[in-house]
């Protein structure tokens, strides 16, 4: 993979992480308000952010290794 490739993708998951983190702070608040279906919404959409996270993660690593 090209520096320039691995760096692109590197970024883009430290910023997914970044929104994930957001997300996941703002469902807290929601929780603490009481925003039940709000919390949902936002812990679902994280998780789903969390979990293309961790497959890019996985797609830098395996192309490392090549």
């Amino acid at each position: 993979m090209k520096s320039e490739t691995r760096n692109v993708l590197l970024q883009a998951y430290v910023q997914l992480q970044e929104i994930i983190d957001k997300l996941y702070e703002a469902h807290d608040r929601a929780i603490a308000n009481n925003d039940f279906d709000d919390a949902s919404l936002l812990a679902s959409r994280a998780d789903r952010l969390y979990e293309e996270a961790e497959n890019l993660d996985i797609v830098i690593s395996e192309q490392e290794e090549r």
